[in-house]
């Protein structure tokens, strides 16, 4: 099955981690080489911050636009892997390994399947 894993924490945070340089660097270069490897990684990719985000809405056959996210949280979307894994706790083997849930937390979501 595959899921999601979503990546959140407060940009504050997730700045100060940042400024660790080559230090976290090598944190997700290990994690990536391994899921990598393993075979289960399907794709993965980090979001900028939400100062660039905008979000779409369609209200009385209108289209509505604002910049930033589509809510204010104390955590923010900051990335995602989608993983092949064998059922739920495999997933929650590959969160515990992604940097971000030292710092602030990942979610697990299985996605549709496909037939």
């Amino acid at each position: 099955m595959k899921y999601m894993l979503l990546f959140y924490a407060s940009e504050a945070a997730a700045a100060e981690v940042q400024e660790q340089g080559e230090a976290i660097a090598s944190v997700w270069y290990g994690f990536l080489k391994e899921a990598n490897a393993s075979g289960a990684l399907i794709t993965t990719n980090g979001l900028l911050p939400t100062t660039n985000a905008t979000t779409v809405r369609i209200r009385d056959d209108k289209t509505l636009t604002t910049d930033g996210p589509f809510a204010e949280t104390h955590e923010q979307l900051g990335g995602f892997a989608i993983f092949e894994c064998a059922d739920l706790d495999d997933a929650i083997r590959w969160a515990e390994k992604i940097p971000h849930a030292k710092y602030g937390s990942v979610e697990i979501r299985p996605l549709w399947s496909e037939g």
